[in-house]
């Protein structure tokens, strides 16, 4: 089978090119903003280029494609909303046009943003214009079309350096150069952890499964943790100092996987605990 990986060289790219390459012939395409050729799987064919560009870079005999390509944190998105808009909007639309000539099945990387207010940042709103441009996509054009949402997501690869790490990466990055981990605002905001090889995961069994989703598929682990709580699993393996900054906008209180639809009926089962995670760190 052959696959097409957008953002293949990036945190979640990566990880799934490692493991879909073991029995499928998988091209990345990739601009670099975020991904590195750090991240390059043997065995992968790596193309440079931007998904906005997808029909001048690609042939048209690919079977699946898995649209991870985007900007994926909130908090850059205020100063580069136009960069999001092209990158996560724009850019997926051009994916979804590339899908429709080719008749290539679609996994969207969707986000667990999509349960709170879209208006609360650029990030939120244009991946939530993504999600719903592919289900006008695959109503209006009979397309295969399935989307995943995230949820916090951690593990190998993941980024330590830049404006694109998340809280794990951000705190790693700290750890090493010796200074305090922050947390932002008052640490009780909670997130469902889920590690990398359980989202490659359920996101194989989506590109398998014959039947579609309604809506979307929901991969999260179904357990979250405050913030202080797991700057307590820091302490406790580095015993490392820890400093409270100013909240941010755009920083919502909770996620928490919304469903049990991909475990019922995937069934999809996560199985890594972020506490064994930054134990082995």
């Amino acid at each position: 089978m052959k696959i097409l990986v957008t953002g293949g060289a990036g945190f979640v790219g990566a990880n799934l090119c490692g493991k879909l390459v073991k029995n499928n012939n998988v091209v990345s395409l990739d601009n670099y903003s975020i991904g590195s050729k750090d991240n390059h799987i043997e065995g992968v064919e790596y193309i440079e280029g931007d998904v906005v560009n997808i029909q001048s870079c690609l042939s048209n005999d690919f079977d699946i494609c898995f649209h991870l390509a985007g900007l994926s944190r909130i908090q850059p998105s205020f100063n580069k909303p136009f960069d999001t808009f092209y990158s996560n909007t724009l850019g997926t639309q051009k994916v979804l046009d590339w899908c429709k000539i080719n008749s290539t099945k679609l996994i969207y990387a969707g986000s667990s943003s999509k349960h709170h207010n879209p208006y609360k940042s650029p990030y939120a709103l244009y991946k939530y214009l993504g999600e719903e441009l592919c289900k006008m996509y695959k109503k209006v054009y009979n397309m295969k079309i399935e989307i995943a949402r995230f949820y916090n997501v951690y593990g190998p690869n993941e980024i330590i350096e830049g404006d694109w790490a998340a809280v794990i990466g951000i705190w790693r990055r700290q750890i090493r150069d010796g200074m305090p981990i922050t947390i932002v605002g008052d640490g009780e905001q909670r997130r469902d952890f889920t590690h990398v090889n359980d989202i490659v995961e359920g996101l194989i069994k989506i590109s398998k499964f014959s039947k579609s989703h309604h809506d979307a598929w929901e991969l999260g682990s179904g357990k979250n943790y405050s913030i202080n709580e797991v700057s307590k699993m820091f302490y406790k393996r580095f015993n490392c100092q820890i400093e409270y900054i100013p909240d941010q906008n755009g920083n919502y209180r909770e996620t928490l996987r919304e469903d049990n639809d991909a475990i019922e009926v995937l069934g999809w089962n996560p199985t890594h605990n972020l506490s064994d995670y930054i134990k082995n760190l």
